[in-house]
């Protein structure tokens, strides 16, 4: 399914036009829009009402141009640990900078709740993502053989640790000022091409 989106980005788009919002019902037709294109097996409107009326052990973002879903992202909880349940960006959004600011939203929230770790999964193929994830101190623990299909692929578990910890928060800090001064930098860059 493609999802055909109203305002979608010029090049000149920079990631601070979007915002990062908490995920609230009126979002679900978006964000099942995009975990469609973004998954071979997608989760259903079903599946993702369940997970927010569960606000104790789950925390859901989307990334909204204007009030159009163009990303999401979860996180479940448990005790001292975490797991990123889903991150995905319409594929017209990729490149700009989104998934990171949806996944620092998401590790905020990892912070908050006193986490220790947190896990993921990620394709073995998915080198981009992979990086992504290195930036914010994931490190490779293992593999699920054939995790994914359409097509058949392992996945790269992922976990990062020490997240409660003050050198964790002070990691997100700075992928926060990084991420701001290249908002600032594009927005300098679009000022200077409209002159």
């Amino acid at each position: 399914m493609t999802v055909s989106l109203t305002g979608s980005p010029d090049s000149a788009l920079s990631s601070s036009l979007i915002t990062i919002s908490p995920m609230r019902r009126r979002h679900l037709r978006g964000v099942v829009a995009i975990e469609q294109q973004a998954s071979s097996h997608p989760w259903s409107l079903g599946l993702f009402l369940g997970e927010l009326r569960m606000p104790t052990s789950r925390s859901y973002v989307v990334a909204l141009d204007r009030h159009v879903v163009v990303g999401f992202s979860g996180l479940m909880y448990t005790g001292d640990e975490g797991h990123i349940t889903n991150i995905a960006v319409h594929p017209d959004y990729r490149r700009l900078g989104i998934a990171q600011r949806m996944l620092l939203g998401t590790m905020r929230q990892a912070v908050l709740q006193g986490l220790a770790a947190v896990t993921l999964e990620v394709r073995a193929s998915n080198e981009a993502a992979q990086k992504l994830y290195q930036g914010f101190g994931f490190a490779p623990g293992g593999i699920r053989h054939k995790y994914y299909s359409a097509p058949r692929e392992d996945a790269l578990i992922m976990w990062v640790h020490d997240v409660n910890s003050n050198a964790y928060d002070q990691r997100l800090s700075g992928i926060e000022s990084a991420a701001q001064q290249q908002a600032r930098l594009g927005d300098q860059a679009r000022l200077g091409d409209a002159e």
